[in-house]
């Protein structure tokens, strides 16, 4: 028993080393890659995109992994100096023996949890400023200003404190209030809050950063509901987002749950597409719909997040959890809010090793998406359209294959236009 704090932390330290050396060779492998192919466009491709392009994209991605590097390295020094060099434990401590404690044990923890969350986020504030600022705007596609960027900032923090506060607490007033099963409840609590978010976030929270008005166009309007009404699919309604006002990237998305679904899109999306690439990038995300991707993303979140609450369940009544990581339990008080911060910090070491599952499912979803976009459109249209979003996102063409078996969500280009053609070809024989 007594090896058992040494285990855990040699478990960690192992896991970390580990998961450092795979993505590091991952992120290596992507950049000589790319930086190999940069010179001359894809066959595939040549006659739709310039080398101009074509060496935009390979320079910004290698950028990308090149800073992902740094944020790697930065993250596990954070990591070790929360845990086992005694970070948290020092926050703690402080906590404890402040005037906070005179006001019973949750606000003390709730107050850890709190101080946690802005210390992370003033340290992220470099990279974030840098990649925004630095990486973005070399490549055209900031388009916030420092003030923007502020005020964004700012109603982040409040938003997120008035919304997680409240959350916060009822979970930690849970765990220290229902018993040996208290997992199953904060479980059952957090579910019921990610399910009213998605309700609540397009009208409440996402116009507080974004202007949102009716799609205007009526012909556009015309062809998107008369395909929404030829795929069985209501939504409450059709925006156009300024999405131009902080990014040039362009996106178009459903957003909201139940009778609160309504259909997204930029504005840089719509000056970028002609009306029937909309709709084929529209009967895409359509087809995430009529293959109930949506509701089994959200089935398997529910799934995975009840084994999470159990095993931190089980872990937070191990004193050996807490020392293997550098923390000192207070014996004689609640140590909710300890245990749930070292848990979402050592939880993404392992997690990590599952990513090239759920992205290998993911880019099945794409692929099903895609076929049933071109059962409902030409699929000429939608190769356009993703050909366009690709050279205006400077999306690589040429990535690494076991980088995209890694991390991947959406299938390379290549291989979705290859799909897509395949698809084609059978239905016309």
């Amino acid at each position: 028993m007594n090896d058992y704090p040494f285990l855990f932390t040699l478990l960690v330290c192992a896991a970390l080393v580990f998961s450092l050396l795979v993505r590091f060779y991952l992120a290596s492998r992507q950049i000589r890659h790319v930086a190999e192919h940069r010179g001359e466009v894809p066959q595939a491709f040549a006659a739709t995109i310039s080398l101009q392009a074509h060496q935009k994209a390979a320079d910004y991605t290698i950028t990308k992994a090149r800073i992902g590097l740094l944020e790697m390295a930065i993250g596990a020094a954070l990591l070790l100096g929360w845990t086992l060099l005694g970070g948290l434990d020092a926050l703690n401590q402080t906590l404890l023996a402040s005037p906070l404690s005179n006001y019973g044990s949750l606000i003390p923890q709730i107050a850890l949890l709190a101080a946690f969350g802005l210390i992370g986020g003033l340290l992220d504030l470099p990279i974030s400023l840098y990649k925004t600022f630095v990486i973005e705007e070399r490549f055209g596609f900031n388009k916030l200003s420092f003030k923007l960027w502020l005020g964004d900032l700012v109603k982040s923090t409040l938003v997120g404190a008035i919304i997680g506060l409240p959350v916060i607490a009822l979970i930690l007033w849970i765990m220290g209030s229902t018993g040996s099963l208290w997992w199953l409840w904060a479980w059952a609590a957090w579910m019921g809050f990610n399910l009213l978010a998605l309700v609540l976030y397009p009208t409440l929270i996402a116009p507080l950063f974004n202007k949102f008005k009716p799609l205007d166009d009526e012909s556009l309007k015309v062809r998107v509901t008369a395909l929404m009404q030829r795929c069985g699919f209501e939504a409450k309604g059709l925006f156009i987002m300024d999405g131009s006002r902080r990014s040039a990237h362009a996106n178009a998305y459903f957003t909201g749950f139940g009778a609160a679904k309504r259909v997204v899109f930029y504005d840089t999306l719509l000056n970028q597409l002609n009306p029937a690439e909309v709709d084929a990038v529209l009967a895409h995300e359509l087809g995430h719909f009529k293959h109930k991707h949506i509701i089994k993303r959200i089935a398997s979140m529910f799934a995975l997040s009840l084994v999470g609450f159990a095993l931190l369940g089980w872990l937070s009544t191990q004193v050996w959890f807490y020392t293997g990581l550098g923390v000192l339990p207070n014996l004689a008080g609640a140590n909710d809010a300890i245990a749930l911060l070292l848990f979402m910090l050592v939880l993404p070491l392992f997690s990590f090793f599952i990513t090239p599952l759920f992205a290998q499912l993911s880019r099945k979803d794409e692929f099903q998406a895609d076929a049933y976009a071109v059962s409902q459109t030409d699929s000429r249209d939608l190769q356009s359209a993703l050909l366009k979003l690709y050279k205006d996102n400077a999306s690589t063409l040429t990535p690494d294959p076991l980088f995209v078996k890694f991390y991947y969500s959406h299938p390379p280009a290549s291989e979705r236009m290859a799909r897509m053609n395949l698809l084609t070809e059978s239905r016309s024989l």
